[in-house]
């Protein structure tokens, strides 16, 4: 299927596995790439070093294109870069909005710049500063989102933009793939559904938990970082939402610590990092050190399986998907799913 999107990264199918923390390393990326969707390696967890072993290790398992996910805010956003580019990496997304003058410097290296936004006034920033698609992704998304629903948030964006649109946020199989499209998008981003695949490297026991959600157990807490944050309901997310400010502050801090020596952070670096990401919001000292540890939360159920001390960023679609296709499979699942879709709608 050829859209805007296709013609743009030089994918077969409008399809985009995202960036996810612990979850998009090189196996996902490259059998997403395989499948003939846009892998995108999630490079905020990696050092610069090893980001650089991700890429190549990606191009030895793929020839297809795929992306780098970046951080815009990170002190060595630059260092990344000019990994990407000297690297040849296709695409260079982002969880925020880049800079005009970063856009810029990857544009003019070739690099195919998609940033994600949940906000239509972002979408129209992004674009105005170069950008060359944009993803945009509503409330039913995982991990930090907006309160505003992708069928409503969609359209907007596509009406506001001149750009390619991809849209983000419940989409798990060809009806939605056809339904974004008839609202005007290029393609959609899937983040849980590729998760949710034998491909991905998360721990059976973690892919378990998921399974077993229904979409009641998909849940928006503030309680973790102080920012809007859509997550399975775990018994950690219920204690911290249980906890008063003092019990809160005492658990975020034998919390930080125990992480803190996983992750070998100084708790001055990890105090910076947390303020740094406030985004404007008042958070008290406990959410600032949930907000510098949020990544190790997620490692400790993505990578080491203790559901019991981490949190799983999960999209509401969670609820309604019920088996680990390969990304393979799922890719031609979703393409066959869509043409019968659109071969069984009536004539305009």
């Amino acid at each position: 299927m050829e859209t805007a999107l296709t013609r743009l990264v030089g994918v077969r199918h409008p399809l985009v596995q995202t960036g996810m923390g612990w979850v998009a390393g090189p196996r996902l990326v490259s059998a997403a790439a395989n499948a003939g969707a846009l892998g995108v390696l999630a490079s905020a967890t990696m050092t610069v070093d090893r980001l650089r072993e991700a890429v190549r290790e990606v191009k030895s398992r793929t020839g297809e294109p795929f992306g780098v996910n970046l951080r815009a805010d990170a002190a060595d956003a630059g260092d990344r870069v000019r990994v990407i580019v000297e690297e040849g990496v296709r695409v260079a997304s982002f969880a925020l909005a880049p800079s005009a003058e970063l856009i810029a410097a990857l544009k003019e290296a070739g690099v195919v710049v998609i940033p994600t936004v949940g906000a239509r006034r972002h979408a129209e920033k992004v674009a105005a500063w170069g950008a060359d698609a944009v993803i945009v992704q509503g409330g039913e998304g995982g991990g930090h989102t907006g309160e505003v629903a992708t069928t409503v948030l969609l359209p907007q964006v596509v009406d506001a933009v001149r750009i390619p649109v991809v849209a983000a946020g419940g989409f798990f199989d060809g009806r939605g793939l056809v339904a974004a499209l008839a609202y005007g998008a290029a393609g959609v981003a899937m983040g849980t559904r590729f998760l949710l695949t034998s491909d991905s490297t998360v721990p059976d026991a973690v892919k378990a938990r998921y399974l077993a959600a229904t979409v009641r157990d998909v849940t928006v807490t503030r309680a973790v970082d102080g920012l809007p944050h859509r997550m399975l309901r775990t018994e950690l997310v219920d204690s911290l939402e249980r906890s008063g400010r003092a019990r809160s502050l005492l658990g975020a801090v034998r919390r930080a610590a125990a992480l803190r020596r996983l992750s070998g952070a100084s708790w001055r670096g990890m105090l910076r990092d947390g303020r740094a990401l406030r985004h404007g919001e008042e958070l008290t000292w406990s959410q600032v050190l949930l907000a510098a540890n949020t990544p190790m939360l997620l490692k400790a159920s993505m990578v080491d399986g203790r559901t019991d001390l981490g949190v799983m960023a999960s999209g509401q679609v969670a609820g309604v998907i019920e088996d680990l296709p390969s990304c393979r499979e799922l890719v031609d699942r979703i393409m066959a799913e869509a043409a019968h879709t659109m071969g069984a709608l009536p004539p305009a």
